[in-house]
């Protein structure tokens, strides 16, 4: 290299600022990397905590065996009754193109979860079930269906646990499509409700009603303005949770409806009965000039006739103040809630809200069809996590022990080297149709397979050893009692069928 001196001033000028730069860079790459470091150190880090502290998303649980037991019990006796009224199965994706539902829940469409575009389709969790029927019918050009479904729905809102209340949960819905005669398949909806809030023995509980004709009736007489109905109701359906007070100055101080409007709102909205009340609005004088509310009012005034014929109308009120806060309604509306009854010692008090809902939606599926083609529909859904909240509480609170398997007998043996003969001894049972365990040990103590009997809660045992094998017999055990009996091995099979017929009558 030549040296600097030697160089015109021009070059040696331009030869110092190449090597100035070349140590800037050698600075920049140095501190570039510790930086790098500093962030991989950091994500580490706060991977490590992350995986010190597992936990489900937010607004949801698992379920563990003895808890799904619950959950299966309950979900038995609504699909049982569901049945009973004819209905048959179905089952739509979790998910549906996001355009079919952003535009069917108005104000709640901020609460459906969208996901990511998957190979080009805007798509979104399903809200409910009821939007999906609607779809369904809507897409096989169905007239006339009575349909059950079970499945989970999902909902971004904040959650309330401690009441039953999660983002992620099942719905137990009933729906009857079809052109009918009027209040025929609502009664029987309310009917429905009846019998399984009857079956599940939640305590004492009351049925809503009321119809969207009559509320929008209501809000035409008192002089709310047609553009205000939607943002009016939704302050009306608070009423459950606070007071009028606080509804009238959410109406006027946030919503700038003028006070003597909401006054006349208060003076309906806070209003129940049966039949009677019925009876007195269709003679008030303003409702009697409303024909959505005289419609609406004669629609009930039947509805009631054929719950008196069911027998049901004691557990019926006709409630003004309730409005479900879903667009899709068109006529009757329905909730069930519990009365809440003073807790019992050391028992917290049971605030759930309504467990139960429906109502009568003609227009929905119209939305779907191209030529716009109505199916009217009427249906129903049970909140089934608030459900099982309530029975789990109750249930810690008795101490009623659940079992988490329905094992029905247990093969043992007292000694060693008889592992074939317990297999070909399950195996036997198990194509009989009998629910059998055994432990997965070639030689188990018959302690502890005793034990494992006690603790599970298995009611049957059958011990096969050396001298019941000689015998050409197998002992039959009853778990409770430790009662033993000597079974010929040909007839074991027909003496257990005849122990679990007598248990399960116990």
């Amino acid at each position: 290299m030549p040296q600097l001196g030697l160089l015109p001033r021009r070059t040696c000028a331009a030869l110092l600022s190449q090597l100035l730069r070349r140590a800037a860079c050698i600075r920049a790459v140095g501190c570039h990397s510790q930086v790098a470091q500093a962030m991989l150190t950091s994500q580490l880090k706060s991977h490590q905590e992350k995986t010190n502290f597992i936990k489900t998303p937010k607004g949801t649980r698992d379920l563990s065996p003895k808890q799904m037991v619950v959950r299966e019990k309950i979900l038995d006796t609504v699909i049982s009754c569901f049945k009973r009224h004819g209905a048959e199965g179905l089952d739509t994706p979790a998910f549906e193109l996001r355009e079919f539902l952003t535009e069917k829940y108005d104000n709640e469409s901020g609460l459906i979860y969208d996901l990511e575009d998957q190979g080009g389709e805007l798509l979104s969790l399903r809200y409910d079930l009821t939007v999906p029927f609607a779809r369904y019918l809507a897409m096989n050009k169905l007239k006339k269906m009575k349909r059950y479904q079970v499945g989970k729905v999902w909902r971004r809102e904040s959650p309330t646990v401690v009441q039953g209340r999660y983002r992620e949960f099942y719905q137990c819905d009933f729906d009857i499509a079809g052109q009918f005669d009027p209040m025929i398949p609502d009664a029987e909806c309310l009917k429905i409700m009846y019998e399984i809030l009857s079956e599940l023995q939640l305590g004492d509980f009351l049925i809503k009603v009321n119809d969207r004709q009559i509320v929008d009736g209501i809000f035409a007489v008192c002089g709310v303005p047609e553009s205000k109905f939607h943002t009016i109701c939704s302050s009306v359906d608070k009423l459950d949770k606070i007071s009028w007070k606080d509804v009238r100055y959410e109406m006027v101080a946030k919503k700038s409806l003028a006070p003597e409007v909401a006054d006349r709102i208060g003076d309906y909205v806070q209003r129940h009965g049966g039949i009677s009340l019925v009876e007195q609005m269709l003679q008030d004088p303003r409702l009697s000039q409303n024909k959505q509310a005289l419609e609406g009012l004669g629609a009930l005034k039947l509805l009631f006739e054929y719950l008196t014929l069911f027998g049901i109308t004691e557990k019926i009120s006709f409630d003004l103040s309730l409005v479900r806060g879903l667009e899709y309604y068109t006529g009757v509306i329905y909730e069930a809630v519990l009365l809440q009854t003073p807790a019992q010692a050391g028992e917290e008090p049971l605030n759930v809200g309504s467990v139960a809902a429906g109502g009568r939606y003609d227009e929905l599926v119209a939305m779907f069809d191209p030529k716009g083609h109505k199916v009217p529909c009427v249906g129903l859904s049970i909140g089934v996590e608030r459900i099982f909240h309530i029975v789990e509480q109750r249930m810690k609170i008795s101490g009623e022990k659940v079992r988490a398997t329905e094992t029905q007998v247990f093969v043992a043996t007292p000694q060693r080297n008889f592992l074939r003969e317990r297999l070909k001894l399950i195996a036997e049972l198990w194509d009989a149709g009998i629910k059998a365990e055994m432990l997965y040990k070639n030689n188990p103590k018959l302690l502890t397979q005793l034990y494992y009997c006690e603790k599970t809660g298995i009611p049957l045992m059958v011990i096969i050893g050396e001298e019941e094998q000689k015998a050409g017999v197998i002992k039959l055990r009853l778990v409770a009692t430790r009662e033993e009996q000597a079974v010929k091995r040909e007839h074991l099979v027909a003496e257990i069928q005849k122990r679990l017929s007598v248990l399960s009558l116990a």
